[in-house]
């Protein structure tokens, strides 16, 4: 018994030494380290002189200050780290960064290796078409010419979601979300079937914005959050207190706005894209929980 009482304790100490302790880290060099991404508008990205700001920069800004206030450095220090899809989850590893502010999804088997909070924006996969056009939901792709971009998992999510067989689906592959619509704006295509995001980033570029319209269920569903190093219990559960609040205060709400719902800082582009229905019941009850 008392073998395995000492092996026990053992094992507890071993899990505590080896447990990430950012807030310390972060304590002791008087600076915190964001990862940000270069071109996720409106969440994170570079403004003209190379500054990161969007929506995620503004939540870990406010993030940022209540860390200050947790250890108690009120002249702490922000350093910013450019990171990209295929570096990102190394830079967390590795604590080169203290949290990544971007497009980062949570899903099951990234949790092996990070951590993420309570989630900021939920993407999906949607459908631009004309604003005139009678196509509202996906069994309204029947027959239509569809634009996707190759490689992406959207062909096998048109089929599960339509029940379309192939021959129903006249589906047409490109390279870039900037050729798909292209090919809708010279009648090439009737629709094009990407993440929301990027579709309100194409209609916001448009001549005319509000002759396009953004329709159909949310396919494909992703949590965003804010990601932290693993086995940090003390770090993440400062973060996700900061961001419910925000969420309780309604200052994300006033946030999603900014970005989402007004025009863009120099650029002036108003994605236009309202809160979906995943976000705002996350308003009403904060949770790190996700279904992936």
């Amino acid at each position: 018994m008392f073998k395995l009482l000492s092996y026990a304790l053992i094992l507890l100490f071993t899990a505590e030494a080896n447990a990430a302790d950012t807030l310390a880290r972060i304590k002791e060099r008087k600076t915190i380290i964001i990862a940000h991404r270069a071109a996720s508008i409106p969440i994170s990205y570079l403004s003209e002189d190379s500054k990161p700001i969007g929506y995620a920069m503004d939540i870990c800004g406010k993030v940022v200050e209540r860390i200050k206030r947790e250890i108690k450095v009120p002249q702490l220090a922000v350093s910013y780290l450019l990171v990209n899809p295929s570096n990102r989850f190394i830079a967390m590893q590795e604590e080169k960064a203290d949290l990544e502010c971007g497009t980062t999804a949570n899903t099951a088997e990234r949790r092996k290796q990070v951590a993420f909070t309570i989630p900021y924006f939920f993407s999906a996969t949607r459908i631009l078409t004309k604003a005139d056009s009678t196509i509202k939901n996906w069994p309204d792709l029947s027959q239509k010419r569809v634009v996707i971009l190759r490689g992406s998992t959207t062909a096998n999510l048109l089929r599960q979601q339509t029940r379309l067989s192939d021959t129903a689906l006249i589906l047409i592959e490109v390279s870039t979300s900037s050729a798909a619509f292209d090919a809708l704006l010279t009648g090439k295509a009737d629709a094009v079937v990407i993440e929301e995001m990027s579709l309100a980033g194409l209609r916001a570029t448009a001549t005319q914005p509000e002759k396009w319209k953004i329709v159909g269920d949310g396919l494909g569903i992703e949590a965003q959050s804010i990601m932290l190093a693993k086995d940090d219990p003390a770090m993440k559960a400062l973060v996700d207190k900061e961001v419910a609040r925000m969420m309780n205060d309604g200052e994300l709400s006033k946030l999603y706005d900014k970005w989402f719902m007004q025009p863009l800082p120099v650029s002036g582009l108003n994605y236009a894209l309202p809160m979906n229905f995943l976000l705002r019941d996350s308003l009403r009850f904060p949770s790190d929980k996700v279904f992936n």
